[in-house]
This record gives C-alpha cells, structure tokens and sequence, in this order.
C-alpha cells in the first residue's frame, strides 16, 4: 500500500444479509489530497456504504481502508465511531433546531480560549455566507439555509477530509449552483479534501475535480469528469453521467450504424437536426419544452432517440425530421 496515498483503499469490502447483493466488493481505488471526489452511481450501488466505510463508521469484511498510510479505524475497534481528522454531513444535517444558527456553529469548539472561538464562528459563518442569520433559530431555516449551517459545524474544527452524504438532495434547484460553487471554494481555499456521494451525475460533472462510478457494488471506472463524460469505458457510465441515446447493434443497423461492438451510444446533443447526403428521416413522436432548448423523441423503424433542438417549436408533432448521426460511442457491454 502506497504511503504516499492520502486516502487509500485496497480491495474492500462490505456485504450486508440480504439476499440480493447490497454492500460494496473489491473496491480498490486512490483519493488525493485537496480534491473535490463524487462518488456517483444508481441507487443500490454501493454509494453510501463507501463513504461510511472511508469515514470509518462501518468496518470492512475485507481490505484496508487507510489514511495517510495508516488503517481507518472501524466501530468495531474505536469506541466513538469516525476518523478523528474527517467529518460528515449526513441528509439529516445532524443540527439543533431548536438552536441559532450562531450556537450551532460555536458549540463544536471548547470554551478553552473564548475569543477565538468567537472569531472563527464568525469567520467560519461569513465563508459560508450564513452570517447574517446568526441570531436565526435553525427550525426557521430553508433547507439550503440548513445545509450551509452543517457544512459550517464540520469544518470550524479544520478537519482534512469533509464527507457529504447527498448533500443537494433537499436543496431548490436554484440553490444548488450556489451550495456547488461553496463547497468547491472551501476546498480550494481551505485545502479541504471533500467527498461526496450523489445521484444526480451534475453534481459530479460541474463540481468534482475526480469522479469514481460505482455499479453493483464494484468500482466500474474513476477519472476527471471530462475524461468520463466524452471518453467512458463502459454505456454504465455514459447512461448514468449523459442521459444518453443507448442502441444494440441491431438498432443501430436499422439506424444505418456500423459497428462491431455490442452497444452504441449517441448523447442527444450530438443528433444533428439537418439535411445531408446521409441524413435519415425521423417521425417526431413528441417534444419537451426545457428552456433553452426542447428535448426531441424521434423515431425510425421502431427505434426511438432523444435530441435536442435549440429552435423551439420548429417541428410540429408527427412531422418527418432530417436527422444526420455521425458521431456515437462504442461498447462491448
């Protein structure tokens, strides 16, 4: 195991009693110090676990899971249970509601030297841009309001690594973009090591520095979100981060596709809505208004594909659409 290693983990594994599988399983994989790392899968796959098992909450059947070149002590071996140099934010938040938001934050230091305390709760309020809700009781928070206030109580104490379970899940859409540029910003800033588990593949692809897919358990892949998104290994990983069109071989035939490999995918903004020597007619099945675009369903021979059309309302329901497909992955899987 390397020494060099900020966290490490080496062939764990974690299986719980049921009868279909649920846990983790040979996840071997490198976390780097001061980077912002999403743990991304479907739900079932192992997402959760891992992050509780890096943290040290859970013990492992199997493996290592070391920081900084030394064993994460498990339940099982540390009488309260978490890295002493890591903290988490769960979805519950874990605050007092009944509490300002001032008290929340203050209360994870000791009353040793009270004016520092004072300092860095302030400090620490104003990085979060919650300061002005200091004397707010924390029942009387929005969601997002919430979320900043327990992102606050885990860092005063300038832990190494901040784990966040979910931590998007109960925030408005609008919110999000600001809680993402947050959390990027204090481990810049403040060398935060931070990992985080999320459904929702934008949270990986506009926020982490390194992205590691989970499916079934098992490490499927781990790369930038650049290098994931245009070049994946498996359609796992390009269905989960891209949403995108996934055809067999034989669909892709009927769609004038040649290809050996078994699975071919084309992401919606990649359909070209244009006429050319090698463009195919689609029928316009229906349409979905998204803004400042609207998601097309075409069909031909049966197959159907989404595409993104930037011309709001330029195609009636049922209509033929001139489709040229010239760009798509290729898979065995």
């Amino acid at each position: 195991m390397s020494t060099e290693a900020f966290i490490e983990l080496n062939q764990v594994g974690k299986k719980y009693p049921t009868e279909v599988f649920a846990g983790v399983k040979n996840v071997t994989a490198l976390i780097p110090k001061g980077k912002v790392v999403a743990i991304v899968g479907e739900s079932g796959s192992g997402k959760s676990t891992l992050l509780k098992l890096i943290y040290g909450l859970l013990s492992p059947d199997e493996g290592i899971v070391s920081f900084k070149g030394k064993p994460v002590l498990g339940p099982d071996e540390k009488l309260i249970p978490g890295h002493d140099s890591m903290k988490m934010v769960t979805q519950d938040f874990s605050l007092n509601t009944y509490a300002k938001v001032y008290d929340n934050v203050a209360s994870m230091l000791p009353n040793t030297n009270l004016k520092y305390k004072e300092e860095k709760s302030w400090e620490i309020m104003k990085f979060l841009r919650i300061d002005h809700l200091f004397n707010k009781r924390v029942s009387d928070l929005s969601g997002g309001e919430q979320q900043r206030v327990a992102i606050a109580r885990a860092i005063i104490t300038e832990p190494e690594v901040l784990l966040m379970d979910e931590p998007f899940s109960q925030v408005d859409t609008p919110l999000k973009t600001h809680l993402r540029a947050d959390i990027k910003r204090l481990s810049h800033d403040l060398g935060i090591t931070v990992i985080l588990v999320s459904h929702d593949p934008v949270d990986g692809l506009s926020l982490a520095d390194e992205i590691i897919v989970l499916n079934k358990g098992e490490v499927v892949e781990t790369g930038s979100p650049e290098q994931l998104y245009n070049h994946p290994q498996y359609a796992y990983t390009s269905r989960l981060l891209a949403d995108c069109n996934l055809l067999t071989k034989d669909e892709a035939k009927k769609l004038g596709l040649k290809s050996e490999k078994n699975m071919l995918a084309i992401y919606p903004e990649w359909v070209e809505l244009k006429w050319s020597w090698s463009s195919k007619n689609f029928i316009l099945i229906d349409s979905f208004f998204k803004g400042v675009h609207e998601e097309l369903l075409l069909e031909k021979d049966g197959v159907k594909i989404r595409a993104l059309n930037k011309n709001i309302g330029s195609f009636k329901k049922g209509a033929s659409v001139a489709v040229v497909l010239e760009k798509f992955l290729e898979f065995a899987d």
